[in-house]
């Protein structure tokens, strides 16, 4: 006596959802997807515990990254004493050395220090916020007002000693977070080439770059450690360093998911998922507060938002902010379809670059961390002279190995960083807006 077909449907049903699946899996695409995630997954390949004298051979490296970035800029300056050129395009009158090395942002940074956030915030005619020191957050100036008033040295000095000591804090860290994901090789050469990059003089001005690297490095080393709960303390001061924490937030939110799914093969105790839990939201709510506190001082709703898009204004004019929309913008509005096509292409590229092996077998964090912060560029900035200073965040990506691969290459990119860091001091600090 055969069975009613209600008893052989669960059976069946399976049955055919199983081979659907297995050929799926068996495709091209699925073949693919199955070694990407094997390459994202795989345990760090990195050697650990560092050899002695490591901290002692960075520490040498930083140095002499740094004395050529001075050189440079000392040059740059005597030249443009010399030849009586002003500060940047409106031709500023140029100071001391110590005025040169804290110019723009730093200046910003040396008010904020002084004199706090404003209350209320200028407009033009039409009603569109200009720029005002609210696009600036507020660690950096506060360490600036509080090492200033304990040290008796004066605010310039303070920001550029800031600025140094937190590159180094970076080179470390990127040194010992490489270390930890690739091989040797790998890991010094993609922190020499972060050391004598095009924008690596950034770290000798009074910039929070290097402040900001330094702890976002220190969070993806502590989460490929797995101790996601220490990330919020430093996560938090990234937060009001400069704009990117969100990146992170996100970053951690897709090690979420994976870890997630993969508890099974990869056990994720209660201590690590609620730790990574409180710790992403934690980001995620700071990273969104600045636009909240911005408003509640000043009175003026999305304060913080409409300052950012005060820079915009001579580029794109003054429409609304949208999400995902800016890059599009830039290049539609300067190159018409021609640009939007350029962006396409950027953002193709992109996706090539994180999908290609060696960027994916520098790990999960690496690879969640790269793509989240590219995303946020795409999504939140409005691509101009700043990007190529923006980008320096996605420094672990130095870690892929085809940047070390043969001594040939080795020596022609650090010529090539050494020859752009020329053209980077000329256009995009002396000459230029950075």
């Amino acid at each position: 006596m055969s069975a009613p077909p209600s008893q052989l449907s669960p059976r069946t049903v399976p049955t055919r959802l199983g081979d659907r699946g297995r050929r799926l899996l068996d495709s091209r695409a699925g073949r693919a997807l199955r070694e990407y995630a094997a390459d994202v997954l795989r345990k760090p390949q990195g050697v650990v515990p560092l050899e002695r004298g490591a901290f002692t051979k960075v520490l040498l490296l930083w140095a002499v990254a740094r004395l050529v970035n001075v050189g440079m800029l000392w040059g740059f300056y005597s030249i443009a004493k010399a030849g009586r050129w002003g500060f940047g395009p409106d031709d500023e009158r140029l100071g001391t050395f110590f005025d040169y090395l804290t110019g723009w942002d730093a200046d910003r940074y040396g008010q904020i220090a002084a004199q706090g956030y404003p209350t209320s915030l200028p407009m033009n005619v039409s009603g569109d916020i200009l720029p005002n020191n609210w696009a600036f957050l507020p660690v950096f100036p506060f360490l600036i007002r509080t090492l200033s008033g304990a040290t008796g040295l004066g605010w310039q000095v303070v920001a550029v000693l800031l600025s140094v000591a937190a590159g180094l804090g970076a080179t470390w860290l990127l040194f010992v977070l490489l270390r930890t994901v690739t091989t040797p090789r790998s890991a010094w050469w993609g922190t020499v080439i972060f050391s004598f990059a095009p924008l690596s003089f950034i770290m000798v001005l009074g910039y929070s770059e290097g402040l900001f690297m330094m702890l976002m490095f220190a969070s993806m080393l502590l989460a490929i450690r797995r101790q996601y709960i220490w990330i919020l303390p430093i996560g938090l001061v990234a937060a009001y360093t400069r704009p990117g924490v969100l990146a992170l937030a996100l970053g951690l939110g897709i090690v979420f998911a994976v870890r997630f799914f993969r508890r099974r093969v990869d056990p994720f105790p209660f201590r690590e998922w609620a730790g990574l839990f409180v710790t992403g939201m934690g980001l995620a709510a700071a990273g969104l507060s600045w636009n909240h506190i911005a408003q509640a001082a000043t009175g003026t709703h999305n304060a913080y938002i409409r300052t950012e898009i005060g820079w915009w204004i001579d580029f794109v004019g003054n429409d609304e902010f949208m999400p995902f929309t800016p890059w599009f913008r830039q290049a539609g509005t300067w190159l018409g379809p021609v640009g939007i096509l350029i962006v396409v292409a950027i953002v193709v590229g992109f996706a090539m670059l994180m999908w290609s092996r060696p960027v994916r077998r520098l790990g999960l964090m690496v690879v969640a961390y790269s793509f989240s912060y590219g995303l946020y560029l795409f999504a939140v900035f409005l691509p101009q002279q700043s990007t190529f200073r923006l980008i320096m965040p996605m420094a672990p990506l130095f870690g892929d190995e085809r940047w070390s691969s043969t001594p040939r290459r080795r020596t022609a990119i650090l010529a090539g960083c050494l020859v752009l860091q020329v053209v980077a001091i000329l256009l995009l600090w002396t000459r230029g807006n950075p």
